[in-house]
């Protein structure tokens, strides 16, 4: 099912809610009306139920404490903590709704509020108006529904079993809804966090059906690993979600008691959104602690880690990123604003001359380090150069079409540049540009284009060597100049790599 799933999420999120949105509408077509049927037909019962709650709950605070009937209600509602699923994952990906984004997310918020409170308040009503009791072997929802409707009949044929069956099995597959939004969510939050440089940055890439196929993936395997380690136990898996759902609740609570503390006095509605949420934070925290602390044993000890060496890992990357931007930047400062004269007339197109293909990225010290690297090798040789470079459109981009629009700008604003300083060297130069998301593929179309419009023609890409080259380095950087070299190479055009050398210590290669 997980591999279904991963399969469904790769071809993209409007194929998998069509194949998924028949379960839902199920779930609503049953529940609703044997809910309202459930509270409804003992209607006159809730007074009694009211006042008997009202002192089960005095009783219980006088035997257990405030704390301790406190603590029994938090630990319950830790462990309902996968019905937040919706709410999470709506957080998570706001930038999917439509727009206006911020009224489509408050809107499909209260449906969500509103769904949830209806669904699991009824059922514990029905529970409690019905008198349903624990059974070996069944669920209470399959007590419930037997008891609501086990004597129906339609023209003699008992109809109640067919309709306890049909809403039993759309409850199991709603858990695959419930799954779906980590699929959705998950990718996304990694792709935002990958854009920030705190994860890999291939889990900000796009498909050609432009999903997050790496962080798809990435979901799809660390479900597997967790199925495997715990057997499936649902026991388990519901602690490990809800300490990390909790977690993630109340550092979001948190965020916003920070922003509303720095906005105040903005407005005269401040006060009460900052008590919301403190209050939130406190709530969220405070289940957070106790179930930390309650089902340590129980697979919390486990979760705990695992989000620690996440977490662990997450700065280790972050820092990497930051050294190596720190080298390049010290390389742009030097490479950045040659000092050229100025030539006259541009150089003329060479027909018969060899051509330099130079795949850069953007106009930064890399791609000038590839084309001085080149002429000095090289001298006087290359008589015509292109300047090729690929527009990736990843999750950082792809959030409107003016994104799209700045990224073309930036594209060839970057190459017109590569063009002027390559004309100040004395040498003819144009460039290709094209957007997409797949870097590799689009760079080996265009290469091959170029090869046949010019004659003698050699690719030339820039790659980052590290003085200490290491499995986590090639996990965290493209390996995008082999890759290319690999493809021309196997297509008869010669591809040449020059390395462009990190230290482990900042320093001008």
């Amino acid at each position: 099912m997980v591999t279904l799933l991963t399969g469904l999420n790769l071809r993209g999120v409007k194929e998998s809610i069509l194949v998924l949105t028949p379960i839902f509408l199920t779930f609503i077509l049953t529940h609703i009306p044997l809910i309202l049927y459930g509270v409804l037909r003992h209607s006159s019962a809730l007074p009694t139920l009211l006042a008997d709650t009202v002192a089960d709950t005095h009783q219980a605070t006088a035997e257990l404490g405030v704390l301790g009937v406190a603590a029994v209600f938090l630990r319950a509602f830790s462990m309902g903590g996968g019905t937040y699923t919706g709410i999470e994952a709506v957080s998570n990906s706001t930038d999917i709704l439509r727009e206006p984004r911020v009224a489509t997310g408050k809107r499909t918020m209260l449906y969500m509020a509103a769904s949830l409170s209806f669904t699991a308040g009824g059922i514990l009503l029905c529970y409690l108006l019905n008198g349903v009791q624990r059974q070996p072997g069944r669920t209470l929802n399959a007590s419930l529904w037997d008891i609501l409707t086990g004597g129906w009949s339609v023209g003699g044929f008992p109809v109640g079993p067919l309709v306890v069956a049909i809403t039993l099995i759309s409850e199991g597959a709603l858990l695959f809804v419930a799954v779906q939004t980590g699929f959705t969510a998950g990718p996304r939050t990694l792709a935002a966090m990958a854009v920030d440089e705190w994860v890999p940055k291939r889990m900000a890439h796009l498909s050609e059906r432009l999903v997050t196929q790496n962080g798809v993936i990435a979901m799809g395997l660390a479900a597997t690993a967790v199925l495997i380690y715990t057997l499936g136990q649902v026991k388990i898996l519901v602690v490990m979600y809800s300490i990390n759902v909790f977690m993630t609740f109340t550092l979001s609570q948190l965020g916003m008691v920070r922003h509303w503390w720095q906005v105040r006095g903005e407005g005269g509605h401040w006060r009460r959104r900052l008590i919301v949420a403190m209050t939130g934070t406190a709530v969220t925290a405070t289940v957070l602690v106790v179930t930390s602390v309650i089902k340590f044993r129980e697979g919390g000890w486990v979760t705990l880690i695992a989000t620690g060496v996440f977490i662990a890992f997450c700065y280790l990357v972050r820092t990497h990123y930051r050294r190596v931007r720190r080298m390049l930047r010290s390389l742009d400062e030097v490479l950045g604003n040659l000092p050229l004269s100025e030539h006259g007339a541009p150089a003329e197109l060479a027909n018969e001359g060899p051509t330099a293909i130079v795949l850069v990225e953007s106009y930064n010290g890399l791609g000038i380090h590839t084309l001085l690297s080149i002429i000095r090798m090289f001298p006087r040789h290359y008589k015509n150069f292109v300047f090729c470079a690929v527009g990736l459109v990843d999750s950082g981009q792809f959030k409107g079409a003016k994104d799209v629009e700045a990224l073309e700008a930036k594209v060839r604003g970057d190459l017109e540049r590569f063009v002027a300083l390559a004309q100040r060297m004395g040498v003819y130069a144009e460039y290709r540009y094209i957007l997409g998301t797949d870097l590799i593929s689009e760079l080996e179309t265009m290469s091959l284009d170029v090869t046949r419009e010019f004659r003698r023609c050699v690719v030339f890409a820039g790659q980052l060597v590290f003085q200490k080259e290491n499995l986590f380095t090639r996990s965290l950087h493209h390996e995008t100049a082999f890759s290319i070299q690999r493809r021309l190479q196997f297509r008869g055009v010669q591809a040449v790599i020059l390395p462009i050398r990190v230290w482990d210590h900042v320093r001008v290669a």
